[in-house]
């Protein structure tokens, strides 16, 4: 038995149930007003199943937009599958919720950032704000929007 408690990955756990719970929301009644999320995932994840051609033009990580057109929302206790649009192409992805790394709603400035292993040399730097680039998906934001927040709790770990 360990002798600490290992907070990070329980935060883990519940931040990756968070998810799924949202998701189950959407799949059973569809997004809720400006309610959209963008989801980056590791593509090189073993359970991950992606089309050949997204795989090899994103090797590593990819994000992806929940918004206006997605189909066959069908969320587990392990992962979701979903049918998106890229270009015209209808895809089928399986996302498991251990590969996903963020998790944005900019509607409502929310967001959690899951940091692995390799990310701990990091955890001393201060973050150089990752989900900005998310968070404004509107060519016009309003002036008085803030970035999200972005939850990172790995950086207690041991």
């Amino acid at each position: 038995m360990s002798r600490s408690i290992d907070y990070g990955n329980l935060m883990h756990k519940a931040m990756r149930s968070l998810i799924q719970e949202v998701l189950e929301r959407v799949a059973q009644d569809g997004l809720p007003g400006a309610h959209h999320f963008f989801v980056t995932f590791d593509t090189m994840h073993p359970d991950v199943e992606i089309a050949d051609w997204l795989s090899d033009r994103y090797p590593g990580e990819m994000t992806v937009v929940i918004q206006h057109w997605f189909e066959n929302l069908d969320v587990t206790d392990e992962g979701f599958t979903i049918t998106l649009n890229f270009g015209d192409n209808p895809e089928t992805l399986y996302i498991p919720y251990v590969a996903i790394k963020t998790f944005v709603d900019p509607s409502v400035e929310f967001g959690l950032r899951f940091e692995t292993q390799d990310d701990e040399d990091e955890a001393d730097e201060p973050p150089e704000a990752p989900m900005k680039e998310m968070a404004e998906p509107d060519p016009e934001p309003p002036e008085d929007r803030q970035e999200a927040e972005v939850v990172s709790l790995d950086q207690f770990r041991k």
